[in-house]
């Protein structure tokens, strides 16, 4: 422990001079967080990483960051070893501040997935400590990574700032595709939680977003030592400056013209433990029949598009044509429905029937005119992962269907109307922005269907919602979200939201849906931006780097 103790203040004398040491820096807050140890460290490392998720939706303080991203720099400051350890046990100190802060954010970030769990908790309730603290001890790896990553490359300064930045960037980035991907609640989102904070969005994108965030968010850890509080407090300022100034300047010069198409978006909010009742699918049916055929309010035209949420419709439609039927009687003759349902497959012979979520096209005359299915998956949601291995331990899909879902091979736009395609996005895939091209005709809209109430009143669907939010920006495309609860919507392309409808609230929206805008920056260009914007961060983390071991070595 004394040798411990001896390193941490040998870390400290890396960012604090000798005059600041006298003076008694160290022992104010700053220097006491770098020289903890034990418990006490873990402690505050967790508890950072928790505040630091009161910056995502619904409470939206992003100021908190500008507190738990310099502890965490200060908590690397000193998370280092005895002089003389192989590299792995001098990078584990780091590690572990990491892992502990991820498994805090996680934690506080994603507990209402076990909420999805209690819908059939005699079947699943067991598996809820898996959810809520399981999933996030796995996803604090990559951020256990990222400091780690930090380290290697620490300095001094400033350095050390876009050492962590460049951690972090490249953490958030695996995030988004190993194991399938997750990058649920990446840390750029808390940079955006405004329509005039997310338009940077369009030149950065995602992942550009998360690197600059944590630049910014630490740097009052130069606060202590003062080395670099000047550059740093003006590299700060820049970077605000322009992402609020180019927010502003792209919302001030924004042209939207609503002459696309009229939209009705239906939110029944169906309690999920009926949505699969098998006794309760006449009520379900009859009444999104009901909302669809409303008039509108307040003198607003009859819509040319209905939107129905995620398995919408308790049917197989192809098995049931009298369900269909009743379908196309409410519709008008220039009516079109896009409906969430499950799609069946028969192969024939001794193969087992395939089953898709998807998105189904209907007309007035009662046919499917076209149809999509979910590409990406939810890992034991929707299907189960290793299913040969997993399926021998009682292991299941949340949804109940024989072998889970199937997904499809390729994303394809959905030719709705004459004048109108759509881009359609099932569940989660809109947290994706990596997974947004497809093939076929270019969409004028993005559609979003899902189904929150598995989360109930909680943080999930204003999480979803806002991710959703995102796509539109960087896609440069109207939103039409249509959740079964929480929350339904139409946004902008830059973001906006038109009209909405609460959590657990029980109606329709009618809008004229906005044309899509050209991008700055092409949409698919986005992810070569983010190394752009990532090479950036590692030559200037290298170049402090080596100045910092051409002076201490």
């Amino acid at each position: 422990m004394a040798n411990d103790r001896f390193a941490r203040v040998a870390s400290v004398n890396v960012t604090i001079s000798r005059a600041e040491k006298e003076a008694g820096v160290v022992q104010r807050l700053p220097g006491k967080i770098i020289l903890l140890s034990g418990w006490r460290r873990v402690v505050l490392a967790f508890l950072m990483g928790a505040l630091a998720s009161f910056a995502l939706p619904p409470y939206d303080f992003f100021a908190v960051c500008f507190i738990s991203f310099p502890v965490l720099v200060w908590l690397i400051d000193g998370a280092v070893d005895n002089a003389g350890a192989g590299p792995i046990r001098r990078l584990l100190p780091a590690a572990m501040v990491g892992w502990w802060f991820g498994f805090g954010y996680f934690v506080f970030g994603l507990w209402w997935i076990g909420n999805a769990l209690l819908v059939d908790a005699a079947n699943f309730a067991w598996a809820i400590p898996f959810a809520i603290l399981g999933l996030p001890a796995v996803l604090a790896i990559f951020y256990a990574f990222a400091t780690a990553l930090a380290r290697l490359l620490w300095s001094d300064g400033l350095g050390r700032i876009f050492a962590l930045a460049f951690g972090f960037g490249i953490a958030e980035w695996l995030r988004s595709f190993v194991l399938t991907g997750f990058p649920w609640n990446a840390i750029g989102y808390a940079a955006m939680p405004v329509p005039v904070l997310m338009q940077s969005s369009v030149i950065v994108g995602l992942l550009g977003m998360n690197t600059l965030a944590v630049i910014v968010f630490s740097m009052p850890a130069l606060l202590v030592g003062r080395h670099g509080l000047r550059s740093g407090t003006i590299l700060a300022l820049v970077l605000i400056s322009a992402h609020v100034g180019f927010g502003v300047y792209r919302l001030s010069n924004a042209k939207v013209e609503a002459k696309g198409l009229q939209v009705r978006v239906v939110q029944p909010s169906i309690a999920q433990d009926l949505k699969w009742d098998a006794d309760a699918r006449r009520g379900i049916i009859d009444k999104y029949l009901a909302m669809t055929g409303e008039v509108p309010k307040d003198g607003k035209p009859k819509p040319q598009l209905v939107v129905w949420p995620e398995t919408a419709v308790p049917y197989i439609l192809t098995k049931t044509p009298e369900a269909l039927k009743s379908i196309a009687d409410v519709l008008s003759d220039d009516q079109v429905l896009l409906a969430g349902a499950i799609r069946m497959e028969e192969p024939g012979g001794s193969d087992a029937s395939l089953y898709y979520n998807s998105i189904y096209a209907i007309d007035s005359e009662a046919e499917i005119t076209g149809a999509a299915d979910k590409v990406h998956l939810v890992p034991f949601g929707e299907y189960v992962p290793l299913e040969n291995i997993l399926r021998r331990f009682g292991i299941s899909e949340v949804i109940e269907l024989p072998g889970g879902f199937t997904a499809a091979a390729t994303r394809r736009s959905l030719t709705v109307r004459d004048n109108f395609t759509a881009l359609p996005l099932i569940c989660y895939e809109a947290i994706f922005p990596a997974e947004m091209s497809y093939e076929g005709p270019p969409a004028d809209a993005i559609v979003n269907v899902t189904n929150d109430a598995w989360y109930g009143d909680t943080p999930g669907p204003y999480q979803h919602f806002r991710q959703a939010q995102l796509r539109a920006v960087e896609q440069g495309l109207p939103l039409i979200r249509a959740a079964n609860n929480g929350v339904s919507g139409v946004v902008d392309p830059y973001g906006r939201i038109i009209d909405a409808l609460a959590l657990d609230a029980v109606g329709v929206i009618d809008v004229a849906l906005p044309t899509k805008v050209e991008l700055p920056i092409r949409a698919g260009a986005l992810h070569f931006q983010f190394w752009i914007v990532i090479g950036i961060v590692l030559v200037v983390t290298l170049a402090y780097f080596s100045r910092h071991r051409a002076r201490v070595g």
